[in-house]
């Protein structure tokens, strides 16, 4: 069952809008600031994305579909976590969403998830500034 439960993440990075969104786009970039993370997929509507790698000695491969895609502006995904301990089924996929816009000051991501409960979002937002702070420590 969806939840309407959403939450969101934004921060300004003192860097051009291409390079933010190589970051986000390029396995080879994701993989130094996404805890090691491989990042597998075209980026084409409908096709899948793999986010493979081990965490502690326990490997993962959390999954979903691309949903939209619209170059240096936005990108959506459906999301399952290995672990979540959730079953493979459409329910239980998280959306999630990259607005990229460019500023004065720089490029602000804002990043949206949808269908979890509190906890879990509140987790996830610690999650998203640890991964994004990384991001900034490479890009900008």
């Amino acid at each position: 069952m969806q939840t309407k439960f959403k939450t969101e993440y934004s921060t300004i990075i003192k860097a051009a809008r291409k390079k933010v969104w190589k970051a986000i786009t390029d396995p080879s970039m994701v993989k130094q600031y996404f805890f090691g993370t491989d990042l597998e997929t075209d980026w084409k509507v409908g096709n899948p994305i793999y986010f493979r790698g081990a965490f502690e000695g326990t490997a993962y491969e959390d999954k979903g579909t691309i949903l939209e895609y619209h170059p240096m502006t936005k990108i959506s995904y459906s999301y399952l976590s290995s672990w979540s301990g959730k079953e493979d089924h459409p329910d239980n996929y998280l959306i999630i969403k990259y607005l990229v816009e460019e500023l004065e000051q720089g490029t602000r991501l804002t990043i949206t998830q949808t269908n979890y409960d509190q906890e879990r979002a509140d987790h996830s937002k610690e999650n998203w500034k640890m991964v994004i702070d990384g991001m900034k420590n490479l890009i900008e």
